[in-house]
């Protein structure tokens, strides 16, 4: 089964006990967050730190997020996971018009 995570981006990520980390957006918000809830590091992010964090965990915790980049996790291994989605363009039904030529513009 996968998990959906979020790219969050840290101003700190500490580890407080063998179980637990506290995590500190740049807004001042902190939080703690289980271990198993953290899936790495986001190599991909130049400016700051971030991490891959589950998003069942972000949404009952007050912490600043994001929730733009997001991928799909196996929490037994930690390997992102492709994930594909599919869409169909419906194309719109047009009505054909009648054009007329101007008469202005034959020789």
């Amino acid at each position: 089964m996968k998990t959906l995570c979020y790219s969050v981006r840290l101003a700190s990520l500490t580890e407080i006990s063998v179980r637990c980390y506290k995590a500190r957006a740049f807004d001042g918000s902190e939080a703690l967050i289980p271990k198993s809830q953290v899936f790495g590091e986001d190599w991909d992010v130049q400016k700051s730190n971030a991490y891959w964090i589950s998003a069942w965990i972000l949404e009952r915790k007050n912490l600043q997020f994001s929730d733009k980049k997001k991928a799909w996790f196996n929490p037994e291994t930690a390997d992102m996971e492709p994930h594909y989605v599919v869409e169909k363009h419906q194309p719109e039904i047009i009505q054909a018009t009648e054009i007329n030529a101007d008469e202005s513009l034959k020789r």
